[in-house]
């Protein structure tokens, strides 16, 4: 009986990682260039270059600047052919990072998300994921921050603890196309409730936002009422509320209570009226009781049970970019350097999302992301490429790596 043939990679004239470079429109890279003045601080190396040697760190997974600037001099006829890049010295990559401003990787992962958009609406698709986000027809997305650690410790910008140094990514979730909406990079000493009012500038009426409880300021949370924003979050220990009505609740099911509840010492600004709901939940095989908080008084307690448990699908997009993309060994330590770091990760995430979208690619994005890493100096074309080693029978989902992840406080 003969043995099937493997299916082979088309090849191509332009190498993998040039594939992924020519994603971003020619002009794009100069335009924000000359926006945010990072063209004024350019010499011999070039603000596409730039963006490129960052692009292959994240890639290559590169943990120094010797090793990116080793690795693109070894292959600088190849990177050459990336619209005329050139490989930097260490210092000029060192200073690069330092004094050009991060507003620019910025800027540009959300040109190229608009970009990609119209290239192909699918990337971005109207509704998307599981269970309870089937139900609704508006944006429902996660917040929450996570926290990126850095080797300095003595940063005055990045003091987190007493002897550690972070920086801290908060982020606003699109679950429904499993993208971010809007990212803010700084130091992790700030609370997270802090930064909720500018996570949240943008949403509009009829969407929905989800919170952890590290988020939770009754402040925010009516301005966001008063807008005609909804949203779902975890109740504190501590906080001091009496119950204004009782609603009746199906005996026997794992809603325990579903209230309409006050604050005991409300301030200026705050909620008159929330909604109370207690369920019990499945923690590491065991049942928990658990409440939540919502400004919704006609979903189902259920739903608000549902809502509130789609909040892990951030934590798995944080474990997915944090397992494959460089976010643990930075090429500098100042604030800058860090943000154009973390901003060109989520840059080739997105491209990478991209890639996997027209190769209806059908494994786990720790798994792309090696194989573009592996294929990134080939001519192969990379479509092709997944095609072939994407052909598995599996269920078309991105994931991390499922054995990892666990919902705390959901089965």
């Amino acid at each position: 009986m003969k043995k099937e043939k493997q299916p082979q990679p088309t090849k191509s004239k332009l190498r993998v990682l040039e594939q992924l470079c020519k994603l971003i429109p020619v002009h794009l890279v100069p335009k924000l260039a000359r926006e945010t003045g990072v063209d004024k601080k350019s010499r011999s190396y070039t603000p596409w270059s730039h963006v490129v040697t960052m692009i292959f760190s994240q890639v290559a997974h590169s943990v120094g600047l010797n090793d990116v600037c080793d690795a693109l001099r070894l292959n600088s006829g190849p990177l050459s052919a990336i619209r005329g890049a050139t490989p930097p010295s260490r210092n000029n990559l060192s200073h690069a990072n330092e004094v050009r401003d991060a507003s620019l990787a910025e800027k540009l992962y959300w040109e190229v998300l608009e970009h990609l958009r119209r290239l192909n609406p699918g990337i971005i698709p109207g509704t998307n994921g599981h269970g309870v986000l089937r139900r609704f027809r508006r944006a429902i997305y996660a917040i929450d921050s996570t926290v990126l650690p850095l080797v300095m410790r003595c940063m005055d910008w990045a003091k987190h603890r007493r002897r550690k140094a972070a920086a801290k990514c908060h982020m606003r979730l699109d679950l429904q196309s499993f993208l971010p909406k809007f990212a803010i990079v700084g130091s992790a000493g700030q609370a997270d409730a802090k930064r909720a009012r500018e996570v949240c500038a943008n949403l509009s009426e009829g969407e929905i936002g989800i919170f952890d409880r590290a988020y939770l300021d009754f402040g925010h949370l009516e301005e966001l009422t008063q807008r005609g924003v909804w949203w779902v979050t975890r109740a504190k220990e501590n906080l001091s509320l009496s119950v204004d009505t009782k609603l009746p609740v199906e005996k026997g099911s794992k809603i325990l209570k579903d209230e309409i509840v006050v604050l005991n010492n409300p301030k200026p600004g705050h909620p008159e009226s929330m909604r109370r709901v207690t369920a019990r939940v499945e923690v590491d095989g065991k049942e928990r009781e658990m409440v939540f908080l919502t400004n919704n008084m006609e979903w189902s307690p259920q739903t608000v049970v549902d809502l509130y448990g789609c909040r892990w699908d951030i934590e798995v997009f944080f474990k997915e970019i944090k397992q494959t993309l460089q976010l643990s060994d930075f090429l500098g330590q100042n604030a800058n350097a860090v943000r154009w770091q973390v901003w060109i990760a989520l840059l080739v995430h997105l491209l990478m999302r991209y890639l996997s979208k027209l190769s209806e690619w059908r494994h786990s994005f720790i798994r792309l992301f090696a194989l573009i890493r592996s294929a990134m100096w080939k001519p192969l074309d990379a479509v092709s490429l997944l095609e072939c080693y994407g052909t598995a029978g599996q269920q078309l989902r991105m994931r991390a790596a499922p054995d990892q992840a666990y919902l705390p406080g959901f089965a």
